[in-house]
C-alpha cells in the first residue's frame, strides 16, 4: 500500500498550502483518512480526519478554522487546506488510512502511512 503525501514547502507565517495525498482506491474508498503532523522534537500529533463518506470530519484545536481536510473520491485523494500558517504549524506532515470507517483521531486507529511532507513556515 502506497501513499503519496505532497504539496510542503517553505512559507511565511499568514500564507497558505494545500497539501494531496494519493492512495489507490481499494485502500482508502471504505475508510477513514486523516493528517498527523510531527514538530522537531516532539511526538507525532494528530491535526485532521475524514470519515469514510466525508460526512464527518474532526480536527485538533491547534488548527480549527484554519485548516480544512476534504477527500477527492475521484482521484482516490485527501486534502489538507492550510490557512493563516502559523511558525508552529512548522512540521513534518503525514497522511493515514485508518483501520474504520469514522473520523478518528489517535494514530493507534490508522494502518496505513505516507512518507510525510515537510512544512516550514517562517515568521
Amino acid at each position: 500500500v502506497q501513499l503519496q503525501a505532497s504539496g510542503g514547502g517553505l512559507v511565511q507565517a499568514g500564507d497558505s498550502l494545500r497539501l494531496s495525498c494519493a492512495t489507490s482506491k481499494r485502500t482508502s474508498s471504505n475508510n477513514g483518512m486523516g493528517w498527523f503532523r510531527r514538530a522537531p522534537g516532539k511526538e507525532r500529533e494528530f491535526v485532521a480526519s475524514t470519515s469514510w463518506n466525508g460526512g464527518r470530519s474532526n480536527y485538533a484545536d491547534s488548527v480549527k478554522g484554519r485548516f480544512t481536510i476534504s477527500r477527492d473520491y475521484g482521484k482516490s485523494m485527501v486534502n489538507l487546506q492550510m490557512n493563516s500558517l502559523k511558525p508552529e504549524d512548522t512540521a513534518v506532515y503525514y497522511c493515514a488510512v485508518a483501520r474504520g470507517a469514522w473520523a478518528s483521531t489517535s494514530k493507534d486507529d490508522f494502518r496505513y502511512w505516507g512518507q510525510g511532507t515537510l512544512v516550514t513556515v517562517s515568521s
